[in-house]
């Protein structure tokens, strides 16, 4: 304890630093290349996102359109798309209510089992995604602007696409 003009204050005694522990080996290759993955992923996504704002949709909104374009006329379960989207969410339900008080997809539950709800394209949809469809492959094509076709057609070799639709 100090005292100053008959005021003592509390002093901290410094403590020795305790030893940082080693330093970790080099990334894995595993993980560096996460990193890379994850890093062009996530500036993809970032453009795309840019990309769609003024078509006001979301890259999530663009994936549900070319899927059910892919489905046809018979339209897909809400679960089956939720299986299909790129980036996953537990939410289908209300990104599909959102999408149709927007004119875009129109729902019809299954009456047999009330619990399925079959997504259809409508007319306003397709044209959304005939509109934006060229902006994105403009947005992709620079994206990938450095790779060859046949590093490309490599790449979906190593990630294939488990419903064909590529």
């Amino acid at each position: 304890m100090a005292c100053y003009n008959k005021q003592c204050y509390a002093m901290s005694v410094r403590k020795p630093t305790a030893r940082l522990p080693r330093r970790l080996r080099p990334a894995s290759l595993e993980q560096r290349v996460a990193v890379a993955l994850g890093r062009a992923v996530s500036g993809q996504v970032h453009k795309l996102e840019q990309a769609l704002t003024a078509y006001g949709l979301t890259p999530t909104q663009y994936n549900v359109l070319r899927i059910l374009n892919g489905a046809g006329p018979d339209g897909v379960y809400a679960t089956d798309i939720g299986k299909r989207l790129i980036s996953q969410g537990p939410d289908v339900s209300r990104l599909l209510d959102r999408m149709a008080e927007a004119g875009l997809v129109e729902r019809d539950r299954d009456p047999n089992n009330r619990r399925f709800v079959t997504a259809r394209l409508t007319a306003a949809g397709r044209e959304r995604l005939h509109e934006t469809t060229p902006v994105i492959d403009a947005v992709l094509r620079e994206h990938f602007r450095g790779f060859t076709a046949a590093q490309l057609r490599t790449l979906l070799d190593l990630f294939p696409d488990p419903y064909g639709t590529d």
